[in-house]
C-alpha cells in the first residue's frame, strides 16, 4: 500500500506538471498567453484581445498600467472579454504566425477569429472599443441614475434622446454609433432622462470632462456630419500630441493640422495657448490644434520633417493630411492670438502657398564624382535631355542609405569621365519637389536622356547590379510588369513642361 501512494503521489505530481504546461496563468487581471495555451485561450473565451509586447519596448511599457486598469473595468462590469498578453521576444513563433511586425500590436479575437484593433491606449479607450465590439452600438439609457453613471464612468459619453428609437434619426445614430469604434454611445427615450438634461426629442449631446464640459450637436443629421461633430469634440479644443493621443490625432477624421511647438521648460505652453483658444474654437470641425513640447526627445524627427532646429521654437506649421501631403509655414513666425488666427484663415481660404523643404545649394556641390543636389538646383542638374541623371534620395539617418554610400561612390568614380551619364543624391528629408514625393530610404531613380523618363531601381544594391541598370538605360534591375508601370507614369515634367 506504502508503495502504491508513492505511485499515485508521483502520477499525480506529473498530471499537475502537464497541466500547468497549457494551463493559464493571470497576472494583474490579464492572461498570460503562450505557444501552449493561446490556442485555449481564443477558445475557451469568445473574446479576447492579445497584446504582443516586448519588454523593452517604452510604447508597451506606458500601455501595461492601462492595459490592467482596463482589465479591471471589464472585470468590474462582468464582461465576457478577456485581456492576455504575449512576450513576443519569447513567443517568437507565436508572434510570427500572427504578423507581429512591430511593439506594441494588438489582436482582437472574437470565438478565435483575429481582426485588428483600432482603439486608443488608455484603459477607458481599450474598455470603450471592445464593448463596442461584443455589444450593443449604444447602451440603453432608461432612468436619470444610468445616464449619470454613463456619463460620470467616461471621459466622453454621446448621448441620442429620441422617443422613438425606431425613426430614421434614431436608426442613424445608431448607424453611427456602431461605426465609431473609440467613443461610447447611449440612447434614450426617458422623459425624466429628458427633463433631467434639458434637451428637446431628437438632440445630440456629447458630454467631456474638460473644456466646455458638454456640446449639442446642431444642423441636419447626417452621418458625415455627426461623425465629424464626434471627431472634433472629444478632443480638447487644443490637443496635446503624445503616445497616447497620436493615433486620435492622426487617424481621425480632421486632415488639417495646426501644429503648435513649444517648450514646456521654456514656459511657452502657459505663456501661448490659452490666447490661441479661440482660434481652434472657430475652426474646430476645419483645423484640429495640436502642441507639440520640443524638449522632448521622441519629437526630434517631427522638427526635422518641417526642416526645423530648435532653436526656432515657439514656432508653427500648418499639414494637410490628405493623399498628396502638403506643408505650409508662416510669413510671420510669432504666435501672437492675431497672427495665428491670420495664418489659420488664411489656409482655410487656400490662400497660402505650399512650404517646400531645401537646403543652401554648397558651393562645391559638383566637386566629387557624386553631385550633390538640393531643391532649387534639381531640375536644372536633372532634367538635362543630354544626359541619364541617377539620383539617390536618401536620410541621413537611414542604416541602407549608410551602407549604400560606398557603393554609390564607387559606382560615381566608375562614370566620373562619361558624358553621357551623371551620378547625384539629395537629402530628400531636407528637401523636397513638387513633382516627386519620395517615401522610403532609399530611393534610387533614373531620369534619362532625351524624354526625361523616370525609371525606379529595384534590383540589388551592388556595384555590378546599379552599373548593368545604368549601362541598359534602366532595363536592368526592373521587372516587366515595373517597366510596363514606368510607360504608364511618368512623375516628372520635361523641361519644355516646367
Amino acid at each position: 500500500m506504502k508503495y502504491l501512494s508513492v505511485f499515485f503521489f508521483a502520477i499525480s505530481t506529473i498530471a499537475v506538471v502537464l497541466g500547468d504546461e497549457s494551463s493559464i496563468q493571470e497576472e494583474d487581471g490579464v492572461l498570460i498567453l503562450t505557444k501552449k495555451n493561446f490556442q485555449q485561450a481564443v477558445t475557451d473565451n469568445q473574446f479576447v484581445l492579445v497584446e504582443f509586447y516586448a519588454p523593452w519596448c517604452g510604447h508597451c511599457k506606458a500601455l501595461a498600467p492601462e492595459y490592467v486598469k482596463a482589465a479591471k473595468q471589464l472585470a468590474d462590469l462582468s464582461s465576457e472579454v478577456k485581456l492576455g498578453k504575449v512576450d513576443a521576444t519569447v513567443e517568437t513563433e507565436l508572434a510570427e504566425e500572427h504578423g507581429v511586425r512591430g511593439y506594441p500590436t494588438l489582436k482582437f479575437f472574437r470565438k478565435g477569429s483575429p481582426v485588428e484593433y483600432g482603439g486608443g491606449r488608455q484603459a477607458d479607450d481599450i474598455v470603450n472599443w471592445v464593448l463596442k465590439k461584443t455589444g450593443p452600438p449604444a447602451k440603453s439609457l432608461a432612468s436619470v441614475d444610468e445616464a449619470k453613471a454613463f456619463i460620470d464612468g467616461n471621459n466622453v459619453a454621446v448621448i441620442g434622446f429620441f422617443k422613438d428609437t425606431d425613426s430614421d434619426a434614431a436608426k442613424l445614430f445608431l448607424d453611427v454609433a456602431n461605426s465609431v469604434d473609440d467613443q461610447p454611445f447611449g440612447i434614450s427615450s426617458s422623459e425624466d432622462v429628458f427633463g433631467e438634461y434639458q434637451v428637446e426629442d431628437g438632440k445630440i449631446v456629447l458630454f467631456k470632462k474638460f473644456d466646455e464640459g458638454k456640446a449639442e450637436f446642431s444642423g441636419e443629421v447626417t452621418e458625415e456630419a455627426l461623425k465629424r461633430f464626434v471627431a472634433s469634440q472629444s478632443l480638447p479644443l487644443i490637443v496635446e500630441f503624445n503616445h497616447d493621443t497620436a493615433q486620435k490625432i492622426f487617424g481621425g477624421d480632421i486632415k488639417s493640422h495646426l501644429l503648435l511647438f513649444l517648450s514646456k521648460e521654456g514656459g511657452d505652453f502657459d505663456k501661448y495657448v490659452e490666447g490661441i483658444k479661440e482660434s481652434a474654437k472657430k475652426f474646430r470641425e476645419q483645423v484640429l490644434f495640436v502642441t507639440i513640447n520640443a524638449d522632448e526627445e521622441d519629437h526630434e524627427r517631427i522638427l526635422e520633417f518641417f526642416g526645423m532646429k530648435k532653436q526656432e521654437v515657439p514656432a508653427m506649421r500648418l499639414i494637410r493630411l490628405e493623399e498628396d501631403m502638403a506643408k505650409y509655414k508662416p510669413e510671420n513666425p510669432e504666435l501672437t492670438p492675431e497672427n495665428v488666427l491670420a495664418f489659420v484663415t488664411a489656409f482655410t481660404e487656400d490662400k497660402l502657398k505650399k512650404h517646400l523643404l531645401s537646403q543652401d545649394l554648397p558651393e562645391d556641390w559638383d566637386k566629387e564624382p557624386v553631385k550633390v543636389l538640393v531643391s532649387t538646383n534639381f531640375d536644372e542638374v536633372v532634367l538635362d535631355t543630354e544626359k541619364d541623371v541617377l539620383v539617390e534620395f536618401y536620410a541621413p539617418w537611414c542604416g541602407h542609405c549608410k551602407q549604400l554610400v560606398p557603393i554609390y561612390d564607387a559606382l560615381a568614380e566608375k562614370f566620373k569621365d562619361s558624358k553621357t551619364v551623371l551620378i547625384a543624391k539629395m537629402d530628400a528629408t531636407a528637401n523636397e519637389l513638387e513633382h516627386t514625393k519620395i517615401t522610403s530610404f532609399p530611393t534610387i531613380k533614373l531620369y534619362q536622356k532625351g524624354d526625361n523618363k523616370v525609371v525606379e531601381y529595384s534590383g540589388e544594391r551592388t556595384l555590378e547590379g546599379l552599373s548593368k541598370f545604368l549601362e541598359t538605360g534602366g532595363v536592368y534591375g526592373q521587372s516587366a510588369e515595373e517597366a510596363e508601370e514606368e510607360d504608364e507614369d511618368d512623375d516628372v515634367p520635361r523641361k519644355d513642361e516646367l
